[in-house]
């Protein structure tokens, strides 16, 4: 008798997975833990000054907003004061694009 060929048709899909994944996880490159613990500082410094920096910023909004609500002309000057530079910067930015 002869043998029965294997047939040609569809691989195994869950194997042809892990077949793949490990593939392209050779073709990493796995970082030193001293490149790990470098970049571990650098994301902790940047989160912890973005946190400071937004949590003063958030502050002095705080206090504007009181200011304002309780009418004083030194919040409401402040107020005059970025409106116009916001329009200037507009009116900069327009005539800058329309080159």
């Amino acid at each position: 008798m002869a043998k029965k060929k294997a047939k040609p048709g569809k691989e195994n899909v869950i194997v042809r997975y892990l077949r793949d994944t490990r593939a392209e996880l050779r073709k990493v490159h796995w970082s030193t833990r001293q490149e790990a613990w470098s970049l571990t500082k650098v994301v902790l410094a940047t989160t912890i000054s973005m946190a400071l920096f937004l949590g003063l910023l958030d502050y002095l909004f705080a206090q504007e907003l009181k200011g304002i609500i309780g009418g004083s002309a030194v919040a409401t000057g402040v107020v005059a004061v970025f409106v116009v530079a916001g329009v200037l910067v507009a009116m900069i930015l327009r005539r800058q694009a329309e080159r």
